[in-house]
């Protein structure tokens, strides 16, 4: 940079040599997916979540590849993956992830995901992808090296929170907006599960969630299969699925941490934690 040290693309596709390596091309083919297997409308999904790194002994897209037959007679009819982009080590829930654009090396890499997704929708299974936006890791990243990608003094409690309204926000903005089609177009994801909405610290006139809602309603329109974006929010707040001609935020559906409190209470009798 400037000379001086040496880093990787911040919107590295691929870290073959993880998240202190360089960054490579990704020269695989533009897509994964299938022109039709898969596609559905979200009131149809019935997923089932699975970690890449422990779903299965070798901890690769391929090994879980195989088991998606289990799944489809199992009866679900989506798979939902948690968070794949570039961490550190070799396993890892994956929401420190440092390199938002690129797949995880040690679970097969790009073309490793292309090869899981054509796999599931061989067999008309959805894909969903657990996206983070509202933080990053903190080792192995750059980004604030290259811009101010994060706001000064703020922070989520895992770390220093995006900046979606700040000074130079406008290009962090168009960085994540981009992201989502990344995933969708060059891999044929279905659908993104975009983690914790509620901790994206946003106070602008345009929010973010609304902006990147627009972005992929006018992919879908130009394209042959819509995608979807789903909410992970524990504000409970319907303005996140409303139309944005009554004032809300346009995103196509949201998992309700708030049903998931209720149950959890209403079943064990816990009222903490």
């Amino acid at each position: 940079m400037d000379g001086g040290a040496v880093r990787p693309d911040p919107a590295s596709r691929w870290q073959p040599e993880g998240v202190h390596g360089l960054s490579a091309f990704d020269l695989g083919s533009p897509t994964g997916g299938s022109a039709d297997g898969g596609a559905r409308s979200l009131a149809e999904y019935v997923s089932y979540e699975i970690h890449v790194g422990t779903a299965t002994a070798e901890g690769t897209f391929d090994a879980a590849a195989r088991r998606l037959p289990e799944l489809a007679e199992l009866g679900v009819n989506a798979v939902e993956l948690m968070p794949v982009n570039q961490f550190p080590g070799q396993r890892n829930w994956g929401y420190d992830g440092v390199f938002p654009w690129a797949t995880q090396t040690t679970y097969g890499g790009p073309d490793g995901l292309r090869r899981f997704v054509s796999a599931a929708h061989a067999l008309d299974l959805s894909v969903i992808l657990d996206v983070v936006m509202n933080h990053l890791g903190p080792e192995g990243n750059v980004l604030p090296e290259f811009g101010p990608y994060f706001l000064e003094g703020v922070r989520t409690p895992w770390g220093p929170a995006v900046n979606l309204d700040g000074p130079g926000s406008e290009e962090v903005r168009r960085y994540w907006g981009a992201l989502a089609v990344h995933w969708i177009d060059r891999f044929g994801i279905d659908a993104l599960r975009l983690d914790a909405v509620h901790a994206l610290i946003d106070r602008s006139a345009r929010p973010f969630l609304g902006e990147l809602a627009r972005t992929v309603s006018q992919r879908n329109r130009r394209a042959a299969r819509p995608a979807w974006l789903i909410a992970e929010s524990d504000l409970n707040d319907a303005r996140l699925l409303r139309p944005p001609r009554e004032g809300g935020l346009g995103l196509m559906a949201q998992w309700a941490d708030d049903f998931h409190h209720a149950l959890h209470a209403a079943t064990t009798g816990e009222r903490d934690g």
